[in-house]
């Protein structure tokens, strides 16, 4: 580019493309129950959802499809091994950049802390309770 004033070259800016944050995303939704599969087959009835199985070794858990597709939007779990101290309600997961720093952050702001901060899969992971006592999970790498 050449400026037309001063007749000197001009450097073009750099475009500097930033990827978009997930932190504070809506990532998830499941409902942990003792009998994910009478629920599972409740929602597929209610709301229309298909299934699939998702295995955990000696039993499974269930992922809700939108009808039609295998396009996974929830899950069904059930509240076994590391799920059992999730309460019975439908829970998302919000992406957190540090679930350790964000429990912590909880507790402080007079939150409670249900269960871990632990692994996931993956990921790191936390249940909390606010203040007001809803609740929501917490997920991180």
């Amino acid at each position: 580019m050449v400026d037309e004033t001063e007749n000197t070259a001009v450097e073009p800016e750099a475009v500097v493309e930033e990827k978009p944050s997930n932190i504070g995303k809506v990532e998830w939704m499941d409902l942990t129950v003792p009998d994910a599969g009478h629920l599972r087959n409740f929602y597929t009835s209610v709301v229309g959802w298909s299934s699939n199985d998702v295995d955990m070794g000696s039993y499974s858990d269930f992922n809700l499809n939108l009808p039609g597709t295998e396009d996974s939007i929830a899950g069904v779990c059930h509240a076994r091994v590391s799920n059992s101290a999730i309460p019975s309600q439908w829970l998302i997961y919000v992406r957190v950049e540090s679930v350790a720093a964000s429990a912590e952050q909880c507790k402080k702001m007079g939150g409670e802390v249900l269960d871990g901060p632990r692994r996931m899969g993956g990921s790191y992971f936390c249940v909390i309770k606010d203040p007001a006592g809803a609740v929501m999970a917490l997920l991180s790498d």
